[in-house]
């Protein structure tokens, strides 16, 4: 009989995955508690400050002679990729509630995918320590969701401890244990997650399906054709901890050595070098589809190597990440990154800046558009450069996606507002229960891209949740949207905007501008132009020098003439009205989030 589990901690964001994983490994004695601080399986600065986890962390613990696996899984939809491939190597999972929220959007979202890859689910609900909690509003919901018995359901406080003992003792007795058949087989790992470290090489994160891997061992990756040997063999606790070897069931690391990040895919099968002919590769993840795309290029022209290197060393680390090389006239030598979302784009510039201190200019994002030209030809369209010539093109075509909005009764109407100003197109509602319904849209990606996350929280005080997929491309009206500073255009600023919302967005980013810019020695013209047409303008006054903080005492014409002469010089910057100005980085990210 088996004595190993695998399991994962699926959830809505910041229902308390983190704090629930850190008192179980409290109560299982796998971090000292000397070493013990909260959130501990969040390893980034980022996760902490942020108080969100980015990525799954997976450790190894020890509860009454069983070996419990269990991978913390972020709970955002722009890391759902995250979350399917930690279902896709545990045989189980904990569905956390919160007993002050109940069931919220995302919690669906995973609880579909974990019953897509045929798990035993675990209900939990937590938080009951809160003065709050609803538990019996909980417990009415997961019974209806999941038609489980009430018996079935584990009430718990990741902050107390309180029920956590019980949790643990639910997966050793409800998880299947995972299938012994290949352990004679031949040695086949799936890697889940990898990781760049600089002196051991790519660090795989591995679930092994058949056979087992020692260290020493050499290795074949089957997708990559790439032979290495497994420097090293072991499981998390949660930092590396050696083991020597690794067997069918188990859940672990190899350090492969590679110092090419390339060559060490996600979702790829690893296999002994001397019998890879005979085997079969395991089934990997699907391809997953970025759905937001900006341009990322380094300030200083030189550092484009530092931020190519950093880009695939992140890659490694962010499966859903894709990108390609990109140039553009005014900025030079970069990349064309694709996101999952709006959030994804902002931890991964931030990643950049803190882990690999580079200074960027990210473009405003965009979503992929299919343009159709009147000659037939089509093509996708992930620039606003990209954008055809108006008389050469057929029709645009824009993502769409099936939007589920979960809210409290009292706020549906505002809900409704918000979903219909974006262009979202009504399907149907259903209640939960008597207080909360689940609202179904479909709206094009592009509306929902920048500040819908934070207007829906704003429009239902907190309590909404939102989870997204894409469903089809759909015909728009859209049209290219520049923006002028100082009369120059700034090509990290075009965008693909609808032809009747040109005006309010041009006139937003000028504004935006207006507000953060820094002040020039003359007087700086801020526009939004379509074609040639100026749509939207404003100005901001140029910086005035005291050019009588020089005089003391004297006659008054003295100081007249002074200002005269400044006057007359400022009139002559004002008619070239032009110089280079830089945009600080920070403007940049101001105007991503308007």
């Amino acid at each position: 009989m088996s004595k190993i589990r695998n399991f994962c901690i699926i959830a809505h964001i910041d229902h308390g995955k983190s704090t629930l994983a850190d008192r179980m490994l409290e109560i299982t004695k796998t971090v000292e508690m000397r070493n013990m601080k909260d959130q501990i399986l969040d390893r980034m600065d980022l996760e902490r400050e942020r108080g969100i986890t980015i990525k799954l962390q997976p450790v190894t613990m020890q509860y009454k002679d069983y070996k419990l696996n269990l991978i913390d899984t972020p709970g955002h939809v722009d890391f759902t990729y995250e979350v399917s491939r930690s279902l896709a190597a545990v045989e189980g999972a904990l569905l956390l509630v919160d007993a002050t929220q109940g069931i919220q959007a995302q919690t669906l979202a995973n609880l579909y995918l974990a019953m897509e890859e045929d798990l035993k689910i675990i209900p939990v609900i937590n938080k009951i320590d809160l003065p709050a909690a609803d538990k019996e509003k909980a417990k009415r919901e997961i019974v209806e969701l999941l038609g489980c018995s009430e018996e079935e359901i584990i009430y718990t406080s990741g902050k107390t401890g309180q029920g956590v003992g019980a949790v643990l003792d639910a997966a050793i007795e409800s998880i299947p244990a995972p299938d012994k058949s290949g352990e004679e087989s031949v040695l086949r790992a799936i890697i889940f997650d990898s990781n760049y470290d600089e002196y051991k090489g790519v660090v795989a994160y591995v679930r092994i399906m058949d056979g087992c891997v020692k260290k020493g061992d050499k290795i074949k990756l089957l997708a990559t054709n790439a032979d290495s040997e497994a420097l090293g063999v072991g499981i998390f606790k949660p930092d590396y901890f050696p083991t020597g070897e690794l067997k069918a069931g188990e859940i672990g690391y190899i350090i492969t050595g590679f110092k090419d990040v390339s060559e060490c895919r996600v979702g790829d099968t690893i296999t002994l070098e001397k019998k890879y002919k005979d085997v079969k590769p395991l089934k990997g993840y699907n391809e997953v589809k970025p759905m937001v795309y900006a341009g990322i290029f380094p300030k200083e022209g030189n550092e484009y190597s530092e931020l190519r290197e950093a880009i695939l060393k992140l890659k490694l680390n962010d499966a859903a990440l894709a990108f390609e090389a990109e140039h553009s006239h005014a900025l030079g030598f970069g990349f064309r990154c694709g996101f999952l979302g709006i959030l994804h784009l902002e931890i991964f510039q931030e990643r950049l800046k803190r882990e690999y201190n580079l200074n960027l200019i990210v473009t405003l994002p965009s979503v992929a558009y299919k343009v159709f030209k009147k000659n037939g030809e089509e093509f996708i369209m992930r620039t606003p450069q990209q954008f055809p010539k108006r008389e050469v093109i057929e029709r645009i075509e824009e993502p769409w996606v099936k939007l589920d909005i979960i809210t409290p009764k009292d706020y549906v109407g505002a809900v409704m507002n918000l979903a219909q100003d974006r262009r979202g197109v009504y399907k149907n509602t259903e209640y939960i229960d008597e207080s909360r319904a689940i609202l179904h849209y479909e709206i094009p990606m592009s509306a929902i891209l920048t500040d819908f996350y934070d207007k829906i929280k704003g429009c239902s005080s907190g309590y909404a949740s939102i989870n997204y997929e894409f469903f089809s491309y759909q015909e728009a009206k859209v049209i290219k949207m520049d923006i002028l500073v100082a009369e120059e255009p700034v090509e990290a600023l075009s965008t693909i905007v609808y032809e009747d919302d040109a005006f309010r967005r041009g006139k937003e980013i000028v504004d935006t501008l207006k507000e953060n810019m820094p002040k020039q020695m003359f007087v700086l013209k801020l526009q939004a132009a379509v074609g040639g047409k100026i749509i939207a303008g404003e100005r901001l006054s140029a910086m005035r020098k005291d050019v009588t903080a020089k005089l003391y005492g004297g006659d008054v014409t003295r100081k007249r003439k002074l200002l005269e002469k400044q006057k007359k010089g400022k009139k002559k910057m004002m008619a070239s009205g032009k110089g280079s100005v830089d945009i600080p980085s920070e403007t940049f990210i101001k105007i991503l989030k308007k």
